[in-house]
């Protein structure tokens, strides 16, 4: 009579067989279809737990070291709920900001909420470099403007929202809410975002016929082409059917309805303006943005160059504190400067762009429009402070008095006078500055402002003859 026997029971039996002498371990692994290490297993089971050692067991492991521990689970979920709108990204950003620890990765965090059924899982999204992205070198360089919808108002009206954003930086310039999208509201919201941020280079925009008759059914330029040539601004189009073009603005309006707009009604367009102004004011300054490395559009936007206001003088420059060294320098191409014979990174962005360097207190400070964009140790050797002092230039330093000739700088930034090459910098080629000189020193200055000083290196038998020409001879390429 065949009897089936259980699998606790055949592992007994061999076990049994093993103890008992009857057969080798190789024997029993062999007639059972087992491996050698396994009837150990049995055995060493059998010695600690008995019969029950014999018995299945789950393969979770007794321990996970990098398991969410439960209060950052439940922090996580708090979060969650509070602002339904933020993904695991976000969530990470803020936990990490509060400084909690131990941290757990974006992923854990995602499989955390899909595990408490807050979050729908996705499938996966095309890589990174499936796309192809592009990015301005430098705020105000190229706004991108269009319209949404999304407000609603108590009466059932759908205002639009005139919005802009610099491409560079991702700051909002403008985000007005219209009660149609015709010329005018559109126009003004241009002219207002130019009034309280300055005049960017280039605007792109799409082929909405409030911005371009391209489509339409005259040939005239209409008010916001107008607008853009008395500034002097470029205004880029679009590729029909090319929404892409202007992804950032498009991403802009994602942002705005998923984290704000959404359900929610206003009792007229002033309310709704002053939510949106308060919510724009938050994502410019506070709210990290995932392309910028999750730092606010502000970080970057502070870098651009701004018209003074006609009413304000001086310099926007750091103040100066008496015995320390400032140097102008152009950024190259790979983002670095050069002091003495060493190199000190800056930024690619800014590359083309003429910064302010300080030497102080051991630092070198570098400043673009009076923003401190980088700070290195001072690489050279103190003796070589006095020829760094001897190349600076003072920030509040007028022009020298003196005899004073006028000269244009040539393609490698020099100056020529009584046959000798003086220095100027690449950022005046093509301009014509003035010499000043005093008995050891010939100082060069644009519209009252110091560009540098050097000492004499020409022949002063030829001086005279340069001083009784200030104006250079017109057949010169010095000439002014």
């Amino acid at each position: 009579m065949l009897v089936e026997l259980g699998l606790v029971e055949q592992r007994y039996k061999a076990v049994l067989e093993v103890l008992e002498g009857a057969a080798s371990v190789t024997d029993v692994a062999r007639r059972y279809g087992v491996g050698r290490q396994t009837v150990h297993t049995w055995l060493r089971r059998y010695a600690t737990s008995g019969l029950a050692g014999l018995v299945d067991k789950s393969s979770r492991p007794d321990t996970c070291p990098h398991q969410m521990p439960p209060h950052i689970e439940a922090k996580v979920l708090e979060m969650r709920r509070l602002h339904p709108q933020w993904g695991p990204r976000t969530i990470l950003s803020r936990l990490t900001r509060a400084g909690v620890q131990p941290l757990p990765s974006r992923s854990a965090i995602y499989r955390c909420l899909v595990r408490h059924v807050l979050l729908e899982p996705k499938p996966r999204k095309r890589k990174p470099s499936d796309y192809k992205r592009w990015e301005r070198s430098r705020p105000m360089e190229l706004w991108q403007m269009d319209i949404t919808l999304g407000v609603r108002l108590a009466d059932g009206s759908r205002p639009s929202v005139v919005t802009g954003i610099d491409d560079y930086s991702r700051f909002c310039v403008c985000a007005k809410v219209v009660e149609r999208a015709t010329a005018t509201p559109v126009c003004e919201a241009l002219l207002g975002a130019m009034g309280r941020h300055g005049r960017p280079e280039a605007i792109l925009s799409d082929n909405g016929k409030v911005f371009t008759g391209r489509f339409g059914p005259g040939k005239g330029l209409v008010r916001f082409d107008r607008i853009c040539s008395e500034h002097g601004i470029r205004h880029l189009l679009t590729a029909p059917g090319s929404p892409t073009t202007t992804g950032k603005v498009e991403r802009f309006h994602k942002t705005l309805k998923r984290e704000f707009l959404d359900d929610k009604v206003f009792a007229s367009i002033e309310e709704a303006q002053g939510a949106i102004d308060a919510w724009v004011s938050d994502y410019n300054h506070t709210r990290e943005h995932q392309s910028l490395g999750d730092r606010p559009p502000i970080t970057r936007f502070a870098l651009a160059r701004r018209e003074p206001p006609e009413d304000e003088g001086g310099s926007s420059s750091p103040p100066t504190r008496a015995g320390e060294t400032r140097l102008l320098r152009r950024v190259h191409q790979s983002g670095k400067i050069d002091v003495l014979r060493f190199k000190y990174h800056v930024g690619r962005h800014l590359s083309g762009q003429t910064v302010e360097v300080f030497s102080r207190d051991g630092l070198l400070e570098v400043f673009c429009d009076g923003v401190l964009v980088a700070t290195h140790a001072r690489r050279h050797l103190l003796d070589e402070e006095m020829r760094l002092h001897r190349s600076a230039i003072s920030a509040s330093d007028p022009a020298p008095a003196g005899p004073v000739v006028i000269r244009k700088v040539n393609g490698q930034g020099s100056v020529s006078f009584a046959g000798t090459q003086y220095r100027v910098g690449n950022a005046y080629r093509k301009r014509s500055v003035e010499l000043t000189i005093t008995r050891d020193t010939v100082s060069i200055s644009l519209e009252g402002k110091l560009l540098r000083t050097h000492p004499k290196r020409h022949d002063r038998g030829k001086e005279h003859g340069a001083l009784g020409n200030p104006g250079g001879r017109p057949d010169r390429v010095n000439a002014a």
